[in-house]
């Protein structure tokens, strides 16, 4: 659900998701646009603790 053109300003309609490491909530930013199914995590050092906790296969 990504945002249209038609967007005045009004953040709370924009779609967001927990981080994976945090938990926190994150809010749809247009970089994300084309991967916003992919987006794990709200920086990068929840990037860090993210894949330094997940176990090795």
């Amino acid at each position: 659900m990504a945002p249209g053109s038609n967007f005045k300003g009004n953040k709370q309609a924009l779609p967001s998701k927990p981080c994976a490491a945090c938990g926190r909530p994150m809010s749809w930013r247009k970089r994300w646009a084309r991967t916003w199914a992919q987006v794990l995590y709200c920086s990068d050092r929840c990037r860090q603790q993210g894949r330094q906790s997940a176990p090795a296969p």
